[in-house]
């Protein structure tokens, strides 16, 4: 074995060490564990597309000992940096999430090859309120306590988010309606939106279009012209690809807008 392979080994058995006696990762989950010289799994054998994933951490002992753990589950995928561009999630690991980590995310998401960019599930013990918005902005879908975490409810969890779920604590959940509500209040109205992503003239429309008008009542109702309705209905329908006005108003009825 090269001189380059033993120190890679060693680096990675560190790592697993280090993480086995830490409280949050247990010795017994990373037995069995099948790793490459350069920490990732090798490929599984199983049928089913495993999860690819990413584990960003800034500490180098942290992300082989976080790729050890990942790369002992068949249904995940662990990738190494060249393959980052097509990471279905992202697994952060840091101490604390600041302006490093959203730069990192912020790039991820701007390199991926996918049509959707790559959701986060980020580990740490120190998580402020105030970043928030931004952890979300770049993807943050679960946030998991590091010191208590349990190897087998990270890997659950990255599948879940994964499958369109998400994972906050309840404080973080409150202040998230919080913040929604204020971006609603101070933001989206003036500019006649909400954050259903219709504007109000849009929902006035559809709400009447739903009470069984037509387009030239609905122009008279509302003082527009027939036209201006229609291309209000068109710019819907285009926008969230909806076949036609039936399917616009049931579009509106099923997320609330009316």
């Amino acid at each position: 074995m090269s001189s380059t392979c033993q120190r890679q080994g060693a680096d990675l058995a560190a790592a697993s060490g280090h993480l086995g006696s830490h409280p949050g990762f247990p010795e017994g989950l990373l037995a069995g564990t099948s790793i490459t010289a350069r920490g990732h799994r090798r490929e599984s054998t199983v049928g089913a597309a495993a999860v690819a994933v990413a584990v960003y951490a800034p500490d180098l002992v942290a992300r082989l000992g976080a790729t050890s753990i990942l790369g002992a589950d068949p249904r995940l995928n662990v990738l190494d940096e060249a393959g980052f561009a097509a990471a279905e999630i992202i697994v952060v690991v840091a101490d604390s999430i600041g302006e490093r980590v959203f730069k990192f995310l912020r790039e991820a998401r701007d390199g991926s090859r996918l049509e959707s960019p790559p959701r986060c599930v980020v580990v740490t013990d120190h998580f402020r309120t105030e970043v928030l918005m931004t952890a979300i902005e770049c993807g943050m879908a679960a946030l998991l306590p590091r010191r208590t975490l349990e190897g087998e409810k990270l890997v659950r969890t990255i599948l879940a988010v994964s499958q369109g779920a998400a994972a906050l604590p309840p404080r973080l959940q409150g202040s998230l309606l919080t913040q929604l509500e204020r971006v609603q209040r101070d933001v989206l109205e003036p500019q006649g939106l909400a954050l259903s992503g219709l504007s109000t003239r849009e929902r006035e429309i559809l709400r009447l279009l739903a009470d069984g008008h037509g387009t030239e009542e609905i122009a008279a109702m509302l003082a527009y012209s027939e036209s201006t309705v229609k291309q209000v209905l068109h710019r819907v329908m285009t926008r969230y690809e909806l076949n036609n006005r039936t399917h616009a108003v049931a579009f509106a009825l099923r997320t609330g807008a009316i």
